[in-house]
């Protein structure tokens, strides 16, 4: 995956608080078992910790001058976006909401724009405080996706993932999926409580891995504020390395590893190969309209 080294990254649309402190209460999930545990439940969730179980405060950190600044000079154009994890990550909100902004007129909608909130360790939000140890997620009380870059290398280290950008991508553009559905009314229905192969929950994510698709199919073609696209190449390669993290967080792939064997009764997400097939049918059709996973 490759961005134009000339073109200028909107970093508003990222707002960063790592080394930042939760103010009052205690850390709601530690290492060991407990962040195991968590990790198993919370992984691309999709809604807030408050879901989990794992709620102390809703207390949202300051960002200190400094976390602010660190992004906002450091990461200034595509160039910085082909050379620093973060700067990568930036870029990546700007294509997937440049995409949406631009798709959702087209179908009579209006796009309002999430930011995304680096973080370390712990974070508040909305929906409640979690640790880095409940992965990325979506909180849709406060509009916001929240991401420990920390989270990539758990993606290598602790699912098997291979890894790669366009393996970052994939996690960014998924939890943007859920924004998508936020917008559109759909999210709630992963929240009845139920679980099982063939539950809300499954198809929420599901359709979050197919929209992530969606974007990638368009995301050489899609213009940024510059007029040209701010991804200039995505290979095969790439392709297959968000193929990779999509099965590496099926709910069959993570119970076998941890816990031994699969249960499909308490899937929330979907198997590995349910999460590769959605992603595939949005990125070969590039159409949101095929997204349905509720037929």
């Amino acid at each position: 995956m490759q961005f134009d080294d000339d073109a200028e990254l909107d970093t508003s649309e990222v707002r960063d608080v790592r080394g930042s402190r939760v103010p009052g209460g205690r850390a709601t999930v530690g290492g060991g078992i407990a962040g195991l545990i968590a990790l198993f439940l919370g992984l691309f969730f999709g809604v807030g910790p408050d879901q989990l179980g794992l709620t102390d405060s809703g207390d949202e950190p300051s960002a200190s001058s400094s976390s602010l600044a660190q992004v906002r000079e450091s990461c200034r154009t595509g160039k910085d976006a082909n050379a620093r994890e973060d700067c990568r990550t930036v870029a990546v909100v700007n294509s997937v909401q440049d995409y949406w902004s631009q798709e959702f007129p087209r179908r009579q909608g209006r796009y309002a724009p999430a930011r995304t909130v680096f973080f370390t360790g712990r974070v508040g939000t909305a929906c409640g405080a979690a640790s880095s140890a409940v992965g990325p997620f979506y909180c849709p009380g406060d509009r916001q996706v929240y991401l420990d870059l920390g989270f990539f290398d758990e993606l290598r280290t602790n699912f098997g993932a291979r890894g790669g950008p366009f393996a970052q991508a994939y996690v960014v553009a998924h939890e943007y999926g859920h924004h998508v559905q936020n917008l559109m009314g759909t999210l709630r229905r992963a929240q009845d409580g139920r679980t099982g192969e063939n539950s809300n929950a499954v198809r929420v994510e599901l359709q979050a891995d197919c929209y992530a698709g969606v974007w990638a199919h368009h995301a050489t073609r899609t213009p940024a504020g510059s007029g040209r696209p701010l991804i200039t190449r995505l290979t095969d390669e790439d392709v297959r390395d968000g193929l990779d993290a999509a099965a590496a967080v099926g709910d069959d792939r993570i119970q076998e590893r941890y816990q031994g064997r699969v249960t499909p009764e308490s899937w929330t997400h979907g198997s590995a190969r349910q999460r590769q097939e959605w992603f595939r049918q949005g990125f070969r059709t590039g159409d949101m309209a095929r997204c349905d996973t509720f037929r």
